[in-house]
C-alpha cells in the first residue's frame, strides 16, 4: 500500500481546527440571541409555566406547602357569579372599542397620508397619547368625567343640557373607559394604517382611475382589499389589548360602580392580590390566555386565510 503523501498528511492535521471553525460558525447564530432568549426565559415563560402550575394548586402567599387540588379552582370560577359578569363587562368593552379604534384610524389616515409638515405634526399630536403613561391619562379623564365639577359636564350644562354621571352609573362606566381607551390607542392604529397605505402601489389606482372607477370604488376594490393584511393584524393587536385592560379600570372605577366596569384582568387582580388566592388568580389568567388563543385562532381561519392568499 502507497504511503500517503504530505499534502493527505497536512489536510489530515489542520482538518480539526476547520471543524472546530465551522461548528462555532453555526453556533454563532444561537450564542446572539442567548440573552434575549434568557430574559424571555425568566420574565415569559417561567412565570407562563408557573401560572399553569399554581392553577391547580390553592396558596396564599403565606403557606410553607403548596396543596394539589386538580381542577378545584376552575369549578369555582366557572360557578362564579363575578367571573361570569366581568366576561360579559370585558366583550361589552371590545365590542364598544375595538370597532370604533379601527374605522377612525381608518378614516384618519386617508387623511393624513400624505407626507407632508402638517400631516407629520398631526400624526405626533394623535400618537402622543400611545406613549403617554396610562396612569397619567386615566387620573386626568376621570376629572373630565367628573359628574358635579368635571369640563365635559360643565359644556354640557352651559349647552342646556342635564348632567351625565360617566363613572357613577353601572352601565355608563364601561363605555365611558372605552372612550379612554379609544383616544388613547387610535395613534398606533393610525400609523400602523399609513404605513399599509404607502405600502399599496400608486399603479393600482392610477389603472383604477383610467378604467373609469369613482373615488368610493377605489377604495372598495383596491384599498380595503390590499389593506386586509394590515386589518387583520390590527384587529388581533385590538382585541388582545382590550381583554388585557387594566390600569385605565383599576385608576378611574376600581371595577365599580356595582362591579360595572370589573372586567377579567380587574378580577384577577382583585382575586390574586388582594384576597390572596393565588390558585383561582392563576386558573383565571390560564382562561383568559386560552380564550384570547381561541379567539384569535377564529380570526385566522375565518378571515385569515383569505387575507394572505387571495391579497397577498
Amino acid at each position: 500500500m502507497a504511503a500517503p503523501s504530505i499534502a493527505a498528511l497536512g489536510d489530515r492535521i489542520a482538518r480539526p481546527g476547520r471543524l472546530a471553525r465551522s461548528d462555532f460558525s453555526r453556533l454563532q447564530p444561537y450564542l446572539y440571541i442567548a440573552p434575549a432568549l434568557l430574559v424571555l426565559a425568566i420574565f415569559v415563560y417561567w412565570p407562563i409555566l408557573a401560572s399553569i402550575f399554581l392553577s391547580f394548586h390553592k396558596w396564599d402567599f403565606l403557606r410553607p406547602t403548596i396543596p394539589f387540588v386538580g381542577l378545584a379552582n376552575y369549578e369555582a370560577l366557572l360557578a362564579s357569579p363575578e367571573f361570569w359578569n366581568s366576561l360579559r363587562v370585558t366583550f361589552v368593552f371590545a365590542l364598544a372599542s375595538v370597532p370604533v379604534r379601527l374605522i377612525l384610524a381608518l378614516w384618519l389616515a386617508h387623511l393624513l397620508v400624505h407626507e407632508t409638515a402638517l400631516h407629520r405634526i398631526v400624526r405626533g399630536v394623535v400618537f402622543a397619547p400611545v406613549i403617554t403613561s396610562a396612569v397619567s391619562i386615566a387620573i386626568v379623564w376621570s376629572w373630565l368625567f367628573n359628574t358635579d365639577i368635571g369640563l365635559i359636564n360643565a359644556v354640557l350644562v352651559d349647552l342646556g343640557l342635564a348632567r351625565v354621571p360617566w363613572l357613577a352609573d353601572r352601565d355608563l362606566a364601561i363605555w365611558s373607559v372605552a372612550i379612554v381607551n379609544i383616544w388613547k390607542q387610535l395613534g398606533y392604529d393610525l400609523i400602523i394604517y399609513i404605513a399599509g397605505l404607502q405600502a399599496i402601489p400608486r399603479d393600482y389606482y392610477d389603472a383604477a382611475a383610467i378604467d373609469g372607477a369613482a373615488r368610493r370604488h377605489r377604495f372598495r376594490y383596491v384599498t380595503l382589499p390590499l389593506l386586509m393584511p394590515t386589518t387583520l393584524f390590527l384587529l388581533v393587536i385590538a382585541v388582545i389589548d382590550s381583554f388585557q385592560i387594566f390600569t385605565l379600570v383599576n385608576v378611574m372605577t376600581q371595577g365599580g360602580p356595582a362591579w360595572g366596569s370589573d372586567v377579567l384582568v380587574n378580577l384577577l387582580y382583585r382575586t390574586s392580590f388582594v384576597l390572596f388566592d393565588i390558585g383561582t388568580g392563576s386558573a383565571l389568567a390560564v382562561l383568559l390566555f386560552l380564550l384570547l388563543l381561541a379567539l384569535t385562532a377564529l380570526k385566522f381561519g375565518t378571515i385569515g386565510r383569505r387575507t394572505y392568499y387571495e391579497y397577498q
